[in-house]
């Protein structure tokens, strides 16, 4: 078990700045995460400039999501099978070799989708590696909770803005051009990555141990619960996100109300978690944790009072608030799961999250097709809250999770759920 490396006892995540290493990750973060806007807003031009077809540009978001499953679980093994740092910087190598081939002139559709593809099976593998280093980078304590909470919102906070100056970006240059840009920000975090962090040895020692490592991660109940408790709400957090067009369109919002009803959710979420990163101790935020995840989607109920825009974004906003869970569950989540297997876990984790939404968009709008917008985002909340509420008591019920050990060598043992004792600090979606 890494130790947690001295930093200042200054407040919230000003301390994670204090380590090197995170701020060659955080940087490297921000290239990574403008080059994946660019990369799909230039992309889903290109496609609809090549073919006209709404229909092909979309596809080109969806394979953002659909090929996550596979690469989350026939790669992730390769997460702690080789150096963390080596795997990362491969990864970034071939999200820029994929992209430098979508700018050659002539490039047919099949190649760009299925080019398109590669990136998506590539990514949960960096990102599950990525986190895994974070907590070889930070320690697996309360460090490590605010380094994972502030590549979200630095994630969030780009989607908000990110799609907007990637418009205007088009608007200069060709589509082509712009991903040449892309590939630039990938080959930039690479090289941060390789000069910025430390080389470390595979976690995993044994090589052919792959089927059997995540067999064991699977066999362990209290993992599965914990997955389950991040992946669940997001699948029923993304049907207003899913049904945001028509809703707009049923309220008379136009384009305004739209574009404030994709905010909603993503200001709501950072929101939460600046708030419970800079202001809450550890404690606090286990504490707060399953609360939260009864909460999250019940303000979908809501919607069953015909609200109008303010209320229906108010409403967004604080079931967005309430992703602050996530904060305590990181905690719980890298102390439950063995530090050799850490790398697989992360990726397994990015890879479910990621088709989940996309599941739970494509079931919004199928419920939405046949019961209509308002009761298909009632209905997310009805049965997401009763979900989240089982899944509380499941966590509760799974008790004490294993002992970790950390440097020292002295057992150290703790309940996620129930205990929560001190503040010490013990111890990052698609990318």
């Amino acid at each position: 078990m890494s130790a947690p490396p001295k930093v200042p006892a200054s407040a919230g995540y000003g301390r994670l700045f204090a380590v090197p290493e995170f701020r060659a990750v955080f940087a490297a973060h921000l290239m990574s995460m403008l080059g994946v806007i660019v990369s799909e807003i230039a992309l889903s031009v290109l496609v609809y400039d090549l073919t006209g077809s709404p229909l092909l540009s979309a596809l080109t978001f969806a394979l953002g999501f659909l090929p996550y499953a596979v690469g989350g679980t026939l790669l992730s093994p390769v997460a702690d099978r080789f150096p963390a740092r080596r795997v990362l910087v491969c990864c970034d190598l071939v999200c820029a070799g994929c992209v430098a081939l979508m700018t050659v002139p002539g490039t047919g559709m099949g190649v760009l989708l299925a080019l398109r593809a590669g990136l998506a099976v590539v990514s949960p593998v960096f990102a599950g590696t990525r986190m895994a280093t974070l907590a070889d980078v930070l320690g697996d304590g309360d460090l490590f909770v605010l380094g994972r909470s502030l590549l979200r919102i630095v994630a969030q906070s780009a989607l908000l803005v990110g799609y907007g100056l990637g418009g205007l970006l088009l608007t200069a240059v060709t589509p082509r051009h712009a991903l040449l840009i892309t590939v630039c920000t990938f080959l930039a975090s690479a090289t941060l990555l390789r000069w910025g962090t430390r080389h470390r040895p595979a976690r995993a020692r044994d090589r052919a141990d792959a089927p059997a490592g995540l067999r064991q991660l699977f066999a362990d109940r209290r993992i599965r619960v914990l997955l389950l408790l991040f992946w669940v709400p997001a699948a029923f957090a993304v049907v207003p996100e899913a049904l945001a067009a028509p809703y707009a369109d049923r309220l008379g919002g136009g384009s305004t109300g739209l574009g404030l009803l994709m905010c909603a959710l993503p200001v709501g979420t950072v929101a939460g978690e600046l708030f419970a990163g800079a202001r809450l101790g550890p404690a606090a935020r286990e504490r707060i944790a399953l609360p939260l995840l009864c909460l999250i989607v019940l303000p979908y109920l809501g919607y069953a009072l015909r609200p109008g825009l303010p209320a229906s974004l108010l409403l967004l906003l604080v079931s967005g608030a309430c992703s602050a869970y996530t904060l305590g569950l990181d905690q719980w989540f890298v102390r439950a799961v063995p530090e050799e297997l850490r790398g697989r876990a992360m990726t397994v984790l990015t890879a479910g999250l990621m088709t989940v939404q996309g599941v739970g968009m494509a079931l919004a709008g199928a419920a939405a097709q046949v019961t209509g917008v308002r009761t298909a985002v009632v209905g997310a909340g009805f049965l997401g809250t009763l979900c989240c509420c089982g899944l509380a008591l499941a966590a509760r019920a799974t008790g004490r999770p294993r002992e970790s050990r950390p440097a020292t060598g002295k057992p150290r043992g703790s309940d996620p759920v129930t205990e929560s004792r001190d503040g010490a600090d013990r111890h990052m979606t698609g990318r």
